[in-house]
């Protein structure tokens, strides 16, 4: 009997909050568009004020970008946004499954973490980036226990090091800590692709 192949990751999910649109837009414009993977993304916004966060994230990649819905399955080369009023989670059939606000509100991306890790353990790349006090620190610990990936984005390249520096503490050991470029190319090589060339600016948003 041979040994079960290792596991290729096939789900990247980032979370990000203060000063992480950048960072976020960074990676992305960095992904191919035939990426063999799902694209998952969480950014703390207010729940109150109309958002344009998918338009402004098309804008800069090669993927499709649009808000996650209810029951939606994960799809590759398509990267999903949490509405502002709903937290993105995954059910174990690998479908969305949208929380409504409440207790989540300041533990959004810890929540989308969890369920990767109960659900999708060793396909999930987790990547936490710029942001204020301490989601995704306990979620991406979630993630690395569950045989996924763990990414950071390095604190000196953050607007705000707080959350990378939290997961830093207590995510334990991570796989890659790096600027949004390289947090990129090293989840390509993660999931079998080169990190694509930097796709034309067209926003004002993007390093």
């Amino acid at each position: 009997m041979f040994p079960d192949p290792p596991i290729k990751p096939d789900i990247v999910a980032i979370g990000a909050s203060a000063g992480g649109l950048e960072a976020i837009i960074g990676i992305l414009r960095r992904l191919p568009a035939n990426l063999s993977a799902s694209v998952l993304v969480v950014l703390h916004r207010s729940p109150f004020a109309i958002s344009h966060l998918p338009e402004i994230l098309g804008r800069n990649s090669q993927l499709e970008v649009r808000l996650a819905e209810e029951r939606e399955a994960l799809k590759h080369g398509v990267c999903l946004v949490s509405p502002p009023d709903r937290h993105l989670t995954v059910t174990p059939d690998l479908r969305i499954h949208l929380l409504p606000d409440g207790f989540y509100r300041g533990h959004s991306i810890d929540a989308l973490f969890n369920s990767l890790a109960r659900c999708a353990g060793p396909r999930t790349i987790g990547v936490v980036l710029s942001g204020m006090l301490r989601d995704g620190a306990l979620g991406l610990k979630s993630i690395k226990e569950g045989g996924g990936i763990a990414l950071v984005q390095d604190p000196k390249t953050a607007e705000h090091s707080e959350m990378p520096n939290n997961a830093m503490q207590f995510a334990g050991p991570l796989d890659c800590v790096g600027s949004p470029r390289e947090l990129a190319a090293d989840l390509c090589r993660r999931i079998g692709y080169v990190a694509a060339e930097i796709a034309p600016a067209r926003s004002a948003y993007g390093p």
